[in-house]
């Protein structure tokens, strides 16, 4: 007869019970405040605040770098990823360990050093400076920093896969007849495709919020420079506390869609696992 198996923690009310607690205090309940908050001031006013010039061009800006940032790190991270999971070399392990440094390093730390590296005193910057590119304090230095902090997230969400990738498969089909290019276009592609977007949008939606190493590099001129979150600051500091809960909404909107998409990206790859 068959016994039944007992759980190691409490059954699954309680457990339930708990999680439900733990996330509506720590997640839903501020949130929720957050968008009460931003229509404290009736519809008139969150339209205002979200519409107006200056909102619209942090929006942007934010929205624009994000996305720029989180397609170079497809292409970069991609490629970092492959010669970690595929490859051997003296080193391996100190560099699997620095693709994780931006997620342990505070974010204005970071930013400190990136602005002083690519500002036209820096070093790599005086030597831009005279060629009449300026990366710090304009749009390239916010996205440098973008990449740098979105990079573990698309490494860490694709150099799994690969791994579990049979490099059989490929073998084979070049042994049928196919280049490595199209071995590479026909198979592997279309079985990192989910774990590509997963990791974009992982490393978009990271960029998205992004604060302290961005505002260092950026200049922060309004208009120009200004990214959401420093908006978001600023209204803060003139007590604008419903205008600032309004962008914020707005923000936390773009990154509800960006976590949708992971999710769809997530439960598609692992069909395809599924499947294989």
């Amino acid at each position: 007869m068959a016994t039944k198996r007992r759980s190691p923690i409490p059954g699954f009310r309680l457990t339930l019970g708990f999680t439900l607690f733990y996330l509506g205090l720590l997640v839903l309940f501020p949130l929720a405040l957050l968008v009460a908050k931003s229509a404290s001031g009736g519809w008139g006013a969150f339209w205002r605040a979200v519409t107006s010039p200056r909102a619209l061009a942090s929006l942007r800006f934010t929205v624009l770098t994000s996305v720029a940032a989180a397609l170079i790190n497809v292409v970069f991270g991609f490629v970092l990823a492959w010669v970690l999971a595929r490859y051997r070399f003296p080193g391996k392990r100190i560099v699997d360990a620095i693709v994780d440094l931006p997620l342990a390093l505070p974010t204005a730390v970071a930013g400190v050093a990136l602005a002083t590296v690519y500002s036209d005193n820096g070093w790599v910057g005086s030597r831009l400076a005279p060629l009449g590119i300026h990366l710090a304090f304009a749009w390239p230095g916010v996205v440098i920093a973008l990449v740098f902090v979105g990079l573990p997230f698309l490494v860490r969400t694709v150099q799994p896969v690969i791994e579990e990738l049979d490099p059989a498969v490929e073998e084979a089909a070049i042994t049928l007849g196919a280049s490595r290019a199209q071995a590479f276009a026909r198979v592997v592609l279309p079985a990192l495709a989910p774990a590509l977007r997963a990791g974009f949008a992982a490393a978009l939606a990271r960029a998205l919020g992004e604060y302290g190493s961005v505002v260092f590099i950026a200049g922060n001129m309004p208009m120009k420079t200004e990214i959401s979150s420093l908006l978001i600051m600023t209204k803060l500091d003139q007590y604008d506390y419903a205008g600032a809960a309004s962008i914020g909404v707005v923000m936390l909107a773009l990154s509800l869609v960006v976590l949708v998409v992971i999710h769809a990206s997530r439960t598609s790859s692992e069909k395809l696992r599924a499947l294989a």
